[in-house]
């Protein structure tokens, strides 16, 4: 017998685990959960280490690569109930907790866990929520195998329990069935500005929230999100799960203007003093591309990743054609990506789903040195993505109408480390060859972008044009605090979370006492 999952509290159905029997026997699709007699919950629950060993890491299902590969739909599918169990299960719930330690915003990963091993939803997403405001979003792209699951115990000998997955599923349980996941505090009577809705940006204002601050978020863009929704593609991020945890933060009296632009519409000083904000979170990213100052780069149809994935992602101009969008993007038969991090899997497998055939991804490194998620470059190889690793690109060629027609690109090899850590690519000499292609995206980075910075004085930057702040993210402006991107550099949607968390425990430390 099997039930629908619970939809909410005082629904009549008795939360208990299921079996690992059930679990196995139980289909990906099939998104129901079996109710067990009070005996053998008993027996899930003292299952001993050695049986929770033996259950094997669970797969996620996902669309087949070859309709995938045209289309800008979810790869990823997500567990079914029955699947997030038994997986849950495989967690030893060891006492250190060492996976907390590897969460940038510090899930109480084994209770979490614990929770959806029991199927009490409802206590699984008050853990996840109370440490995350975002988990829709880092359920799909957080790099969760080289944090938390890096930490995990099973990972020394197999595979790490897949928390990503679960907490995906926890998020998106959330959102279907529950509406109460925030109780508002007494108001603290303190304003807090928020520049940018990016991960950062929007953590902070959901944490500063939660301590009864008022909260206003300035996006310079016409719809909230920053690189949630201009740099990561429907496929891997769905626009409405964005939408869903921005209604979350409105739910909890979040204000947030769009299309203004901090340096121009508002200075951080008039924020300070004529709009009367009591502390300002700067984490407005670092969106400035950076290009590689090769020859050529000013011919027709080459793009930078920012812009390629803002007109795609953003403006939804995979619809153009459709007569559903506004912004046009060039297709090609052939394109060509140079970059090995996430922006470049994402540019190069949004060609393929416009149409290039071959869409070629060229690296200057070796495929072990590449920054991008082991998952995503699965991902791509498997939609047919053709990945020339130790290849460097040295000049755009056009043809004799200012457009591009092929890439020369050099063969590299790999020598000493350089200051990442990483072997230094060097090129081989005599090695060069021409790719063909009628697009090339440039994927290799971005720097900070100088209106803001340039409009504050006294606001101190380092050399590269990054807020320099100190560890409790308090820049050289007394409440003026600063995280993320704009201090990072390129980072990931999580670590941007961790700063906005961290900050937001400052500001409010800063506004009650002063310091």
């Amino acid at each position: 017998m099997s039930r629908p999952i619970a939809g909410g509290r005082g629904d009549g159905i008795e939360r208990r685990a299921c079996s690992p029997a059930t679990a196995v026997a139980g289909e990906q699709g099939t998104r129901q959960w079996r109710v067990m007699d009070s005996g053998e919950n008993e027996e899930e629950q003292d299952m001993k280490p050695s049986e929770r060993m033996k259950i094997a890491r669970q797969h996620m299902p996902e669309q087949e690569p070859l309709v995938r590969a045209r289309r800008f739909t979810e790869v990823n599918q997500g567990y079914a109930p029955t699947t997030a169990c038994l997986e849950a299960q495989r967690c030893l719930q060891c006492k250190d907790g060492k996976c907390i330690k590897g969460c940038p915003v510090g899930i109480d990963i084994p209770a979490f866990v614990a929770a959806v091993s029991e199927n009490d939803l409802h206590k699984a997403a008050d853990i996840l929520f109370a440490a995350n405001v975002l988990p829709g979003v880092t359920g799909r792209v957080c790099p969760q195998e080289t944090q938390c699951e890096a930490e995990c115990i099973r990972g020394k000998k197999e595979t790490p329990v897949a928390v990503g997955y679960l907490e995906r599923f926890v998020a998106d349980w959330a959102r279907e069935h529950r509406k109460d996941l925030f109780t508002p505090p007494p108001p603290t009577g303190k304003k807090v500005a928020i520049v940018g809705s990016g991960p950062a940006g929007l953590t902070c204002a959901g944490e500063c929230a939660k301590r009864g601050h008022q909260v206003t978020i300035f996006e310079a863009l016409h719809i909230p999100g920053g690189v949630l929704v201009y740099g990561i593609p429907e496929f891997r991020l769905p626009n409405f799960i964005v939408e869903a945890e921005v209604e979350t933060l409105r739910h909890r009296g979040v204000d947030i203007q769009c299309d203004v632009v901090i340096g121009q519409t508002y200075t951080i000083p008039e924020l300070m003093e004529s709009e009367g904000f009591d502390a300002v979170f700067i984490a407005n990213g670092a969106g400035l591309p950076i290009f590689q100052g090769i020859p050529g780069e000013h011919l027709k149809g080459v793009y930078s990743a920012n812009e390629f994935l803002t007109r795609v992602n953003l403006m939804g101009a995979y619809r153009f054609r459709d007569g559903e969008a506004d912004t046009p993007v060039m297709r090609a038969s052939q394109v060509v990506v140079v970059g090995g991090g996430n922006t470049a899997m994402d540019s190069v497998r949004t060609a393929k789903r416009l149409g290039a055939e071959p869409a070629i991804l060229v690296y200057r490194r070796s495929r072990e040195e590449m920054p991008a998620r082991i998952e995503e470059v699965k991902h791509a190889e498997e939609e047919g993505i053709n990945i020339q690793i130790l290849t460097n690109p040295v000049e755009v060629l056009g043809d004799e109408h200012g457009w591009v027609r092929a890439v020369r690109c050099q063969r590299m090899e790999l020598g000493e480390p350089d200051d990442s850590g990483r072997r230094r690519p060097v090129a081989i000499k005599g090695s060069e060859f021409d790719i063909p292609c009628q697009v090339f995206i440039e994927a290799i980075g971005t720097r900070a972008n100088p209106l803001l910075t340039q409009t504050t004085p006294g606001l101190k930057v380092n050399k590269w044009g990054y807020i320099e702040v100190d560890a409790n993210c308090m820049t050289s402006i007394r409440g003026v605090f600063a995280g993320g991107d704009i201090v990072r550099g390129s980072a990931t949607v999580i670590l941007a979370m961790g700063d906005g968390k961290t900050a937001a425990g400052a500001i409010h430390r800063y506004l009650m006492n002063g310091k």
